[in-house]
């Protein structure tokens, strides 16, 4: 070896910095992407300027990836979500007891009712009766986007579990709104219903079984709930919601989108390690596909899920305070000003309301209109600043 050539254990050690250092940047820019999920808003900002610059080609690409993307590959991003709700009813999860969860229940039926009413008079008095079928999108909360606002707005506060619990109860009534009125004029219930059964004992006979790995669950009753969801005329991006609580789960839940500990190995932990990040390229293509709607020849049908959303504090708000005067209790450390900012902060609809949007409507120039009245609830998160600046509220108190 030359005198002058690097020892190579002096080679290998000036390296290690440099690898670990490289680690920890991918670690932060990935840790970046998850925790504020700028996938979606990536995704929904490259589709409006392809479908605004070259749209025939933006539409030949979404007419491509419409079924794999809409049908299939969001059902993934659901499950993450009943995997937190079915979670967050262990011990000293969010929704365990019951009484913990009620208050933000009550008050997500609050806003659902006025955000549907609101939304059919303004339409109605707008003389755009042909968005009347696509109401169950007036019920739809954001529950990244809102999530995201709030946590900047509050960082850790009980507003933080409150919002996601009322995001997840109103698209929870969102979603059987879906399932129960808008099912397709050729299903086959009956052919929907026997398959969805035999799903759901598979699912319980894996768990019965002891079968620790997520795959079984979701290649065999998944793949059968969703042919049964497709027959039954209900969406069949749904198709996991009911396997998910089949997977076997630790005892206790650390809390709503709670990074789990290194030690956690429970089956619902490592499909939630497994599928969180391809879930976020799932949500940057579902942007991709379902934002791209021409900003010309705005109709007065684009504000009505607006409208809706930014009505929607005030029945959260009048919900709240019914449900407090039957006996309920606001969570310690959480007042009215801070409800009323949470309350502005579910006014976006964005992810849930272009899912209902285009599963309730047809494509055509209605759905495009829908399309963009959701694009434009995103305001909702300035709003949410705004009045929390004025209230002192949060990172703004005195």
């Amino acid at each position: 070896m030359s005198p002058d050539a690097p020892h190579p254990a002096h080679s290998e050690r000036e390296h290690q910095p440099a690898v670990s250092r490289h680690r920890r940047i991918a670690r932060r820019v990935s840790g970046f992407i998850l925790d504020y999920l700028v996938a979606l808003p990536i995704g929904c900002a490259a589709a409006l300027l392809w479908a605004n610059t070259l749209p025939e080609s933006y539409y030949r690409f979404e007419r491509v990836m419409n079924f794999p993307v809409n049908d299939i590959g969001i059902a993934f991003f659901f499950a993450l979500i009943t995997k937190e709700v079915a979670e967050a009813t262990l011990p000293d999860g969010a929704l365990h007891p019951w009484r913990r969860a009620a208050l933000p229940a009550v008050a997500a039926i609050g806003g659902v009712v006025v955000s549907i009413a609101t939304y059919l008079l303004f339409l109605q008095s707008a003389g755009e009766p042909m968005l009347m079928g696509g109401w169950p999108a007036a019920a739809a909360i954001d529950i990244p986007g809102s999530y995201v606002i709030v946590r900047l707005i509050f960082k850790r506060h009980p507003a933080v579990p409150f919002l996601l619990l009322l995001a997840i109860s109103a698209d929870a009534i969102g979603l059987v709104c879906v399932a129960v009125f808008q099912t397709g004029g050729d299903a086959q219930p009956v052919i929907g219903l026997a398959l969805m059964a035999i799903a759901v004992g598979l699912a319980a006979g894996l768990r019965r079984g002891k079968v620790n790995s997520f795959w079984p669950y979701l290649l065999v009753p998944g793949t059968l709930s969703w042919f049964a969801l497709f027959l039954g005329g209900v969406h069949p991006a749904l198709a996991l919601v009911p396997i998910i609580p089949f997977l076997p789960h630790a005892r206790r839940d650390r809390g709503l989108f709670v990074e789990p500990t290194p030690q956690a190995h429970d089956t619902l932990t490592l499909f939630e390690r497994w599928w969180r990040l391809p879930v976020e390229g799932v949500l940057l293509l579902f942007g991709l596909v379902n934002a791209g709607v021409p900003l010309h020849g705005l109709e007065a049908g684009v504000w009505a899920l607006p409208v809706a959303g930014l009505v929607r504090p005030f029945g959260i708000l009048a919900a709240a305070w019914l449900a407090i005067a039957a006996g309920l209790h606001v969570p310690h450390g959480f007042g009215w000003r801070d409800l009323l900012v949470v309350g502005c902060a579910t006014s976006i609809g964005l992810v849930f309301a272009l899912f209902f949007s285009t599963a309730v409507m047809p494509l055509g120039p209605v759905l495009l209109e829908m399309k963009l009245g959701a694009l434009i609830t995103i305001a909702g998160g300035g709003v949410a600043f705004v009045v929390a600046r004025l209230l002192h509220v949060g990172r703004f108190a005195r």
